[in-house]
C-alpha cells in the first residue's frame, strides 16, 4: 500500500505504469486497485523486505519516495478477521484501518484516543488502527490526527471496502 500519490497533479504514479514496474522486477500475479495505490502481489520476499524493494523501485521509476506498507495475506486476513468495529461500522467508506509499519507508544495511542469525538469510535491493534468515522472525515481530529507525520511511523489509511477487496484480490 502507497501513500500520498495521485493525489492531486504532483506525485503521479500511473497504476498501469506501477503493475509494470513490479512485473518487470519480477513478481508475479500483480493487480493493482483504484489510483490510491494498492497493490497485490505474489513474493516470497518478507514483508519488511518487499516495503524495501518497493520504495527502491518506485523511487528510481517515478522520481520521488513514497512510503510503503506491506501486509502479506495472512496479514490481512487478520486485520478483516478482527472487525473490532464491525459492529458499529455502518458504512465502510467511513469506516478506516491505518497500516503502521510499526506499533505506536502507549502515549501516542492515548493521544489518539483523546481525539476521538463522540459518535467516533476508535481501536489500536498491534500495527493497525481501526477507525470508525459516522459524520466522514472531512472535520474529524482523529482522522487528521491519524493523517499526520506525528506518529512516529509510516502509515497509510483505507477504508473497510478497499481493505476487503484487497484481501479478496489476493486470494480470499
Amino acid at each position: 500500500m502507497l501513500r500520498g500519490i495521485n493525489l492531486g497533479s504532483t506525485r503521479r504514479v500511473p497504476m498501469v505504469e506501477l503493475r509494470a514496474l513490479f512485473a518487470q522486477a519480477g513478481y508475479a500475479d500483480v493487480q493493482t486497485y483504484v489510483q490510491s495505490g494498492n497493490v497485490v502481489l505474489s513474493s516470497d520476499a518478507s514483508p519488511a523486505a518487499l516495503e524495501r524493494e518497493a520504495q527502491r523501485l518506485i523511487s528510481a521509476q517515478f522520481g520521488f519516495d513514497v512510503p510503503v506498507v506491506v501486509r502479506s495475506h495472512q496479514e490481512l486476513a487478520a486485520v478483516v478477521k478482527l472487525n473490532p468495529l464491525g459492529d458499529v461500522a455502518q458504512d465502510p467508506k467511513r469506516y478506516q484501518v491505518s497500516f503502521l509499519s510499526g506499533e505506536l507508544s502507549a502515549d501516542r495511542i492515548a493521544a489518539l484516543e483523546a481525539a476521538v469525538a463522540e459518535p467516533e469510535r476508535f481501536v489500536a491493534h498491534g500495527r493497525e488502527l481501526y477507525a470508525w468515522h459516522p459524520a466522514g472525515v472531512a472535520r474529524s481530529k482523529l482522522s487528521t490526527a491519524l493523517a499526520g507525520k506525528g506518529l512516529g511511523v509510516r502509515a497509510t489509511a483505507r477504508n473497510w471496502t478497499t481493505v476487503t477487496t484487497l484481501l479478496e484480490m489476493a486470494g480470499g
